[in-house]
């Protein structure tokens, strides 16, 4: 019997917490409800869930501190739940590594829509070769820190990437010489928000490739696999 999947709501309003563990359990889930940062580390302690639910506003480290923190320690899929609606606050949240982002008050169906969403994205990507709580990334003669989101290159130059490119990067990384399709890559990269951007996952392939020094009619470290996708064609060492 396949166990079903878990997932741990970090919230510190304890009415929230209830509706939504209840809400989840009875909507096949098995659900962890905890109010703060050092509750959700007891917690993770024990096992890692499927999905993480994370609110902004919380007591003490708020949430895009410990999704950050979360970020450099496992690809574990975040949804970030808030009061705030502020557009900003949305693109601050998926650039340290949310793959969701939802505004108080929701419906909890249109919640439900998106965790499973996120969690079928997850899972039409190949099996990561790597382990998740990787600090570095070596490829080429490259570094990617994954805590600080820095690249240096084989010169020893550091390289500045946007929060895409750094999504984008990892993802390559995390899964060494396999095609990904565009539609994997909008998928994980883009969101639900994927469809008016398809065409964009050439363009931002193309801009890493340029971050790499990969030029040329045929670069050589990120392939263009016709009719298919892109491949990082290179050995990927994880640095724990």
């Amino acid at each position: 019997m396949t166990m079903p999947d878990s997932i741990l709501i970090v919230d510190d309003d304890a009415e929230i917490r209830d509706l939504l563990k209840a809400y989840l359990e009875k909507n096949g889930f098995r659900a962890t409800a905890v109010a703060d940062g050092r509750a959700m580390r007891s917690a993770l302690k024990a096992a890692y869930p499927d999905i993480i639910i994370l609110d902004l506003m919380l007591p003490g480290e708020d949430g895009l501190a410990l999704c950050r923190d979360l970020r450099a320690h496992a690809n574990t899929p975040i949804l970030m739940l808030t009061a705030r609606g502020d557009e900003t606050d949305r693109i601050v949240g998926l650039e340290m590594g949310a793959d969701d982002y939802v505004a108080k008050p929701f419906h909890p169906r249109e919640l439900l829509a998106r965790i499973k969403s996120i969690l079928r994205r997850a899972r039409a990507l190949p099996e990561n070769l790597q382990p998740d709580r990787a600090r570095a990334f070596r490829f080429a003669g490259w570094v990617l820190d994954v805590a600080t989101r820095t690249l240096r290159a084989p010169d020893g130059i550091l390289v500045d990437l946007s929060g895409t490119e750094f999504r984008l990067l990892r993802t390559f990384l995390d899964h060494p010489n396999r095609t990904l399709t565009r539609d994997q890559l909008i998928e994980l990269m883009l969101d639900r928000d994927a469809g008016p951007f398809d065409r964009a996952i050439d363009v931002q392939v193309s801009r890493l490739r340029h971050r790499l020094r990969d030029r040329g009619k045929e670069p050589a470290l990120i392939k263009t696999v016709r009719g298919q996708g892109y491949a990082l064609a290179a050995a990927v060492e994880a640095l724990v």
